[in-house]
């Protein structure tokens, strides 16, 4: 487990940065191949550490230089068996990959001043927007204890299930957390209508997790949406109560019109910016906010410059 004595965003009250938007940011921008979406792979090449080296790199040093905590998140998201037998990996490279991973992170962070948490980002089994059929909880735990029993032999402080979908696999996730001894928060994703992609409000969803799983979960999130999508579905009684993050889109697209973009939609930097700083000012319980698909370190800049008087002031 980690060397330091951080406390996660909800036991120090302090505001945290989380960028998730590195692997739409290499593959539009950067020019990088990912198989399947996943940046893994990239650990195995020079070429490649050094590119997550920068992303990583530029993320601590936001943090730093703004005084602010930093939520690094692995680029594990899809190092789980299913996705990643398709690209080519077998449990035993995959296990490596995973390792591998955190390691890379935690190098990074050793000369931080603020904090740096090293979360073990855990995604879907299927796609995120549009699950095929979904696990009971029991299958759920059973499928993602592989993935996070490996992350629970590293250097993580948290795990972070990502762009959830639906209240089972979720629940799987936080209770496979809960066996290995890691604490998780859970990140679920809505639609332009502010529910899951399977119909039910992000409340009720957060609900059946926490009833599932006896509260397990530090906090929950949500990602991958537009600000705009967010309002609706965040004004909630049990929301202001365990929702924690909001890590969000640059682009107003629906989740299907993602899917088909050949062109990565940036959207407004400043616009979004200050649309993550009104959410900030508005949900007083939210201290996780950053970037998430579309997003480069441009919003980040705005985001922190609307949030707090700094140097991008």
């Amino acid at each position: 487990m980690s060397q330091m004595p951080n406390l996660l965003p909800h036991e120090s009250g302090d505001l945290f940065l989380a960028y998730t938007g590195m692997e739409t940011d290499l593959l539009f921008t950067q020019g990088a191949e990912l198989p399947g979406f996943a940046s893994y792979p990239l650990l195995e090449t020079a070429e490649g550490r050094e590119l997550l080296r920068r992303s990583y790199q530029q993320v601590i040093d936001l943090g730093q230089e703004a005084g602010l905590g930093v939520i690094l998140e692995s680029t594990t998201w899809l190092a789980n068996r299913d996705r990643a037998a398709a690209i080519g990996y077998e449990p035993d490279a995959l296990a490596k990959a995973n390792r591998t991973a955190m390691a890379f992170m935690d190098e990074l962070r050793a000369s931080a001043v603020h904090p740096v948490l090293l979360s073990g980002n855990v995604g879907p089994r299927q796609d995120a927007y549009a699950p095929r059929e979904q696990m009971t909880v029991a299958e759920a735990t059973a499928y993602h204890t592989e993935q996070i029993a490996v992350l629970a032999e590293t250097e993580a402080d948290l795990v972070t299930g990502y762009t959830l979908s639906y209240p089972n696999e979720a629940a799987g996730i936080a209770l496979a957390s809960k066996k290995a001894g890691l604490s998780v928060v859970i990140a679920f994703t809505v639609e332009t209508d502010g529910r899951l992609p399977v119909g039910v409000s992000l409340e009720t969803a957060i609900r059946e997790v926490d009833e599932a799983c006896d509260y397990y979960p530090a906090y929950f999130m949500v990602n991958c949406a537009h600000p705009e999508h967010l309002i609706g579905a965040i004004d909630a009684p049990l929301c202001r109560e365990r929702l924690r993050g909001v890590v969000a889109n640059a682009s107003r697209c629906s989740h299907a019109e993602l899917d088909e973009a050949d062109t990565l939609d940036s959207g407004d930097p400043k616009e979004f910016g200050q649309q993550l700083a009104d959410i900030e000012r508005r949900f007083s319980q939210i201290n996780v906010v950053g970037g998430c698909c579309g997003t480069d370190m441009r919003h980040m800049k705005e985001m922190i410059a609307a949030i707090t008087v700094g140097p991008w002031v």
